[in-house]
């Protein structure tokens, strides 16, 4: 099963939740056992596998990534103005798999899904979810 999710950013960097989305896709696609591959279409976006529990680790990762990879000092900067996020991106890397077990994404209690967004506010960031059964 494959499905594209799409989502809209308001930011230009910022690190999106959609764990909620993907799991509502897991769960429609009724597998027991196998993966689920998140993958975001776009070469200034990521995906990563991080705590939600409080806002700091994500304030804590973009101010880290803007600290080690900082706007406007890059290359591809005189095409868009936006070298730094396709070092962001590549850094993040564009897709997870997370197992699926007894039917649900087998995160632990602190893990969630992010759409990293390093180059918006986008009205479309593309991210598609393709479940495997090892069934």
């Amino acid at each position: 099963m494959q499905q594209t999710i799409t989502f809209k950013t308001n930011k230009r960097e910022q690190l999106v939740d959609i764990t909620s989305e993907v799991a509502k896709t897991v769960s429609r696609a009724k597998v027991q056992t196998g993966m689920v591959n998140i993958y975001v279409q776009g070469a200034t976006a990521g995906i990563m596998i991080q705590e939600n529990w409080d806002d700091s680790v994500q304030t804590d990762v973009l101010n880290w990534l803007k600290n080690m990879i900082p706007h406007g000092v890059w290359q591809h900067d005189a095409q868009d103005n936006n070298g730094d996020s396709h070092l962001k991106a590549g850094f993040t890397g564009p897709s997870e798999t997370i197992p699926i077990v007894n039917g649900v994404m087998g995160l632990s209690t602190w893990q969630n899904i992010f759409l990293c967004e390093f180059d918006g506010p986008r009205k479309e960031r593309r991210v598609v979810v393709t479940i495997s059964s090892s069934e």
